[in-house]
């Protein structure tokens, strides 16, 4: 693909954050002391800067893959963490089709941000009113005969006719119809069809093992979604779209993308696949801070509570002002790095609910307050990468893109990562 073949070019030739491209092993070149990077947006205490060229390119590549299907951009959790406003307007104008969100309150606030392009909402309480929903032109999915009803009342109340998506259970066994009250399901859909309630848009399941693209769970969901689709057909219900892939099965395999791909994660650049290497995806965001304090301690002290580290040697120490209040996991202590004027530095002591330490060497150092000090981001540059903080808490990227906070403030930049 001729977006896979670029994007490490790209990537090697993008602006770097800290003005240091990445060298061998953990040290990028050095060019004496470095001035206090301009990407530090003045004023903030933390940042998590979104790339948005990243985000255009990464549907781009999506859309490549996805060969003639569409393209849902997932867009749940603000946005996976990186802004849902913000970042559903990068994937629209990159040629995502429609977009897709946990809760109607998440597609709400998009129209209320301007966003305009169909928003489907798939998660909802029991006793929900989809009244809000639907006069904003909201499309639902609904799991179960009740959330169809609950969904039939409000378009009693507000007379507009709902657009439906049925979410089925293939073996997940999460929200969705599960295969024995699909038959009376398909009935409640025929009629709501008969008497205008309803436009009956999509049928969509979700995967298992997509992660996995060789386990045969994958195929036997297929099969049952496409027995799914049969079934309905075999009923007179039609759907305009089917999809079940998510980013990993977009990825990964091609012979499941149906009319439509539901991609989240790789939206943001980060791969569903890590065995794989990055795709070809470009990660969006990267979290930085200033440095708050550096100081000096002599060998024999230690640092920060329960002093769980101590000093080897006469040493230099810089302050960072984030910590676990602000995502930064308290289980990173003594184990995670920092990028500082192009150098991996340690953490050293416990992660604070507002601060944490990294040890700058002995001797003299080339890191003075108010530098810039990357905690994940790209790689690039050598900094850390969201999928090394996954490694060492043992978890997933997700996690850790969806967990920056408190202090840390989103910011944005437009395309450096220009397609030739």
């Amino acid at each position: 693909m001729e977006l896979l073949r670029r994007s490490r070019r790209n990537l090697a030739n993008k602006s770097t954050l800290g003005g240091v491209r990445r060298g061998s092993g953990t040290m990028a070149p050095m060019t004496g002391r470095a001035a206090t990077p301009i990407s530090l947006t003045p004023g903030l205490l933390a940042e998590a800067l979104v790339d948005l060229g990243a985000i255009a390119h990464n549907v781009r590549l999506l859309c490549e893959q996805a060969g003639g299907a569409q393209v849902m951009a997932v867009v749940k959790a603000d946005g996976y963490g990186h802004g849902a406003a913000q970042t559903a307007r990068a994937a629209l104008a990159a040629g995502a089709a429609e977009l897709g969100v946990a809760t109607v309150d998440e597609a709400l606030a998009l129209r209320a941000d301007g966003v305009r392009a169909p928003v489907l909402a798939w998660l909802h309480p029991p006793g929900f009113d989809f009244g809000p929903a639907l006069l904003a032109d909201v499309q639902i999915a609904v799991s179960s005969e009740r959330q169809l009803d609950e969904l039939l009342d409000a378009v009693r109340r507000t007379g507009r006719t709902a657009t439906v998506t049925v979410k089925v259970d293939t073996g997940l066994n999460r929200n969705g119809v599960p295969p024995e009250h699909y038959p009376s399901m398909l009935t409640a859909l025929r009629r709501a069809v008969a008497e205008n309630a309803i436009v009956l848009r999509g049928l969509m399941s979700h995967m298992v093992y997509a992660d996995q693209p060789a386990n045969p769970v994958n195929d036997l969901q297929a099969q049952r979604f496409t027995e799914m689709l049969a079934q309905a057909r075999d009923q007179g219900v039609r759907y305009e779209a089917a999809h079940l892939s998510n980013s990993s099965a977009t990825m990964s395999r091609p012979d499941l993308a149906f009319d439509m791909v539901r991609p989240g994660i790789a939206v943001y650049g980060l791969s569903p696949v890590p065995e794989r290497g990055d795709m070809g995806l470009i990660p969006a965001m990267t979290v930085k801070c200033p440095v708050a304090l550096v100081k000096s301690i002599r060998a024999g002290e230690s640092v920060s509570y329960g002093h769980t580290w101590t000093a080897r040697r006469d040493t230099t120490l810089a302050l960072l002002p984030v910590g676990y209040a602000d995502g930064v996991f308290r289980s990173l202590g003594n184990r995670l790095e920092v990028l500082i004027n192009g150098r991996r530095r340690p953490g050293v002591g416990r992660i604070c609910m507002d601060q944490f330490v990294v040890d700058l060497g002995p001797g003299p150092t080339d890191v003075a307050e108010g530098d810039e000090a990357i905690l994940f981001g790209p790689g690039a540059s050598g900094e850390p990468t969201a999928q090394d903080w996954a490694d060492l808490l043992g978890t997933i990227h997700y996690e850790v893109v969806t967990s920056p906070r408190g202090r840390i403030t989103r910011t944005y930049r437009e395309a450096r990562t220009i397609e030739p």
